[in-house]
């Protein structure tokens, strides 16, 4: 790459399902070296596997790159979902015009040639070469035949040949400078002849891949660490075509919490399900930012803004990362708790219409309870059970509470905070406590027969959410009414 060459990076997703973290992290990782360069982020659509690839799929990524607010220069445009830019089609399905061109141009320089081996003679080389010890490379008689036999011969064929590429047959070092893992040495030998276009004429990953990244003029490749064994073949089909090589910077591997690779065995591992669960964009992003790159600036909590002034290639880490959701959450949590009221009530009122919650609508309240409850919230989600107390017409004295129902004490507990409710006006934290301390010494009960019986009437059940916390929020007459019928259930 020259200095004066425009930073041009692409996202490449698969279209067979939702938005994988890691795939999330590589876009952010491309967004925010384009965004700290001046540069263009490309979305392209790897979608060769017809069997897989679906158009739900694709728009179930795009939803979920959007909801992350990684807005992209040039690919698949987010509503309409046709072309944006120069460099299109950005779908490889809409490529193969392209693939088949520069496979013929490959084929007439003799870099490439025809394979007509069947399945069962590959099958039976490889077997041969595993007994011997060798690598399980396929040795094609087809490799030394003119263009011209290998043409005529297709027509008469039963076998559909695949399009091989032919790998140098003088060994020599492939030497790749990785943004992440500095010189990688990759000697030729390291692969055979591998097919580039297969026999149903569709192309194989890394023949498209690399013709793709060269026409679109990337300027750096972001991608994951298994990816690594991927770029030889890819530096070969550079090499024959002439075209220049981009730099790459192949990602540490994300593991999960017992030390191996993500998978769904670990829960959720796609950006759709931490979004249903409550987790806001800037903290998945923060998140994920950190797996596999760290701050100069030693931060750990960062916005996007900083984020993109502080990355840089000479951050990222080669080590694996593990992805801690004890971590994710206080990282949500922090976020979550620096938000304005307004935003926080705002992307909580889903929750709570889902819910049928019937909760005050004065701003001064929602102020006023979301500095008591957001304390406790690590996620969206959490706000359901923590705000379901102070819903109107949610109170029901629970199963739980029958045990704390059949205590002696409780009755009169029950029916001296429905007299201390009628002499109050707006209560406080402070007058709770005094209440509290009123019940204690006129009942005479304490511990438990004191605090299970007033959580029962305030909340019906003896257990959960702290009662001084929840009782200032609520209206004198809730409180009685929730009260009474508690005392109605002790008969």
């Amino acid at each position: 790459m020259s200095n004066d060459q425009k930073v041009r990076v692409r996202f490449a997703p698969s279209p067979t399902g939702y938005l994988h973290v890691g795939g999330a992290r590589t876009a952010l990782y491309d967004y925010l070296f384009a965004k700290r360069h001046g540069g263009t982020f490309v979305l392209r659509v790897e979608d060769t596997d017809v069997e897989r690839s679906t158009e739900e799929a694709l728009k179930m990524q795009i939803q979920d790159l959007a909801w992350l607010g990684l807005e992209w220069d040039e690919g698949v445009d987010p509503v309409t979902l046709k072309d944006i830019g120069p460099h299109g089609p950005y779908r490889q399905s809409e490529r193969k015009h392209i693939y088949d061109k520069y496979a013929q141009a490959l084929l007439e320089k003799k870099n490439a040639y025809y394979c007509f081996l069947s399945d069962e003679e590959i099958n039976t080389q490889r077997e041969q070469a595993k007994k011997d010890g060798r690598p399980p490379q396929v040795n094609s008689p087809y490799k030394d035949w003119s263009l011209e036999k290998a043409l005529e011969h297709k027509k008469t064929s039963d076998i559909k040949p695949v399009i091989r590429f032919k790998t140098p047959e003088v060994k020599k070092d492939y030497l790749l400078n990785d943004l992440v893992r500095g010189e990688v040495k990759f000697p030729s030998d390291m692969v055979g002849d591998f097919v580039m276009i297969r026999s149903n004429g569709m192309p194989v990953y890394n023949f498209c891949c690399a013709i793709d990244d060269a026409l679109m003029k990337l300027t750096h490749v972001f991608r994951a660490e298994e990816h690594l064994s991927n770029t030889l073949r890819q530096m070969m089909i550079y090499e024959a075509l002439g075209f220049d090589l981009p730099l790459f910077g192949h990602l540490s591997i994300i593991l999960g919490e017992d030390r191996q690779k993500l998978s769904k065995r670990h829960g959720a591992t796609s950006v759709n399900e931490y979004k249903e669960r409550g987790f806001l964009p800037e903290a998945m992003n923060n998140f994920l930012a950190l797996l596999g790159w760290s701050s100069p600036e030693a931060q750990e909590i960062m916005s996007m803004d900083e984020m993109t002034a502080q990355f840089s290639t000479d951050r990222l880490n080669s080590s694996s990362a593990v992805f801690d959701e004890t971590k994710l959450k206080w990282v949500n949590a922090t976020h979550l708790r620096a938000l304005p009221h307004s935003k926080l009530w705002e992307l909580l009122q889903p929750y709570f219409d889902k819910e049928g919650f019937d909760l005050p609508k004065d701003s001064d309240w929602q102020d006023n309870a979301l500095s008591l409850m957001k304390t406790s919230m690590e996620t969206l989600s959490d706000g359901v059970e923590l705000f379901r107390p102070l819903s109107k017409g949610s109170f029901a004295v629970s199963e739980k509470a029958k045990d704390v129902l059949s205590w002696e004490p409780t009755k009169k507990v029950f029916e001296k905070w429905i007299s201390l409710l009628n002499e109050s006006d707006k209560i406080t934290e402070e007058d709770f406590m005094n209440m509290q301390n009123t019940i204690k010494k006129e009942c005479e009960v304490k511990g438990k027969n004191l605090f299970m019986p007033i959580r029962v009437a305030v909340i019906g059940q003896p257990h959960g959410a702290e009662v001084k916390l929840l009782v200032p929020l609520m209206e004198k007459s809730e409180l009685i009414e929730r009260a009474q019928a508690a005392l109605n259930s002790c008969s």
